[in-house]
């Protein structure tokens, strides 16, 4: 059995006669992110947020966290991370991380407090949150570049999918996928999240000395929302692209940072919300 997973005993009704199976299902719990932070007997240790995830590259899902909602600027700012009361060992399962950020980091926990319920509230309006996206990001996307041909942005998804181990056992979880301007697979992470997969793989890149990513495509195997689309561009990333529909918003906030997003994607169409200049059959238009 793959990890994260689990088996389910379940009856299947197929034309009205039920049949005992085991059904494999991906493994949902939650992940506490701790945070010790602060200089000499002014250090503290709060915790910052729970997420539910699948189990699995959960190292690379608190960096990536952090990193996109502005936490820390890179790795450096994180002297350590580990599962609490257990040794640096991500083999580990255990639901609680504890980061210890670098002493030198500015960081102040209530402000932190106050960023996350604002980003959480419907009361938010589209613009604010745009201009909330701009006060954080460090990376501007390169003009014209990656040049991609329509060819090249059709044969992700098949990429993508042919990689998806999880979901091909489960039929229930979410991928990111981190492509080169040429359509090479870099990285991918599945998660029963949305948000977690694209942490992870951002997540991967940070640790990696990879961001910005201002050379790459990114997949995603669900809609792109306003905050896939921001965490994207917290990484550089020039094009964005979703098997399934964008949001206004996301749209919205993709066109104003100069980011091609793409959505609908298959193997012989696509919707490109903005960032035509990126593909090289709509170049000209």
């Amino acid at each position: 059995m793959l990890s994260g997973t689990t088996e389910q005993s379940i009856i299947r009704i197929q034309t009205d006669l039920p049949q005992p199976r085991t059904d494999l299902l991906a493994v949902e719990e939650p992940l506490e992110i701790q945070l010790a932070f602060g200089k000499g007997t002014a250090r503290s240790r709060r915790s910052l947020a729970v997420t539910m995830r699948t189990p699995g590259h959960d190292f690379d899902l608190v960096m990536g966290f952090l990193f996109t909602e502005g936490i820390i600027g890179s790795a450096q700012d994180v002297l350590q991370m580990r599962f609490a009361g257990e040794q640096l060992d991500e083999n580990a399962h255990e639901n609680v991380v504890l980061v210890d950020l670098h002493p030198a980091l500015d960081f102040d926990f209530n402000r932190l407090n106050r960023h996350f319920y604002t980003a959480s509230s419907c009361g938010v309006c589209g613009k604010a949150s745009i201009e909330m996206v701009q006060t954080t990001c460090s990376f501007l996307l390169p003009k014209g570049s990656p040049s991609i041909s329509t060819e090249l942005l059709f044969s992700l998804p098949q990429k993508l999918y042919a990689q998806q181990t999880l979901f091909s056992q489960t039929g229930g979880i979410h991928a990111a996928a981190l492509f080169d301007a040429s359509g090479n697979l870099q990285w991918l992470r599945e998660d029963v999240g949305r948000h977690n997969a694209l942490d992870k793989l951002i997540g991967a890149a940070l640790k990696q000395g990879q961001i910005p990513l201002q050379h790459s495509i990114i997949l995603v195997s669900g809609r792109a929302s306003f905050e896939l689309v921001q965490k994207a561009l917290m990484a550089g990333v020039p094009v964005l692209a979703a098997v399934g529909a964008a949001s206004s918003l996301a749209a919205e906030l993709a066109e104003a940072h100069g980011m091609t997003l793409v959505g609908f994607l298959r193997a012989a169409s696509a919707n490109i919300y903005c960032g035509y200049e990126r593909i090289d059959s709509l170049r000209n238009r």
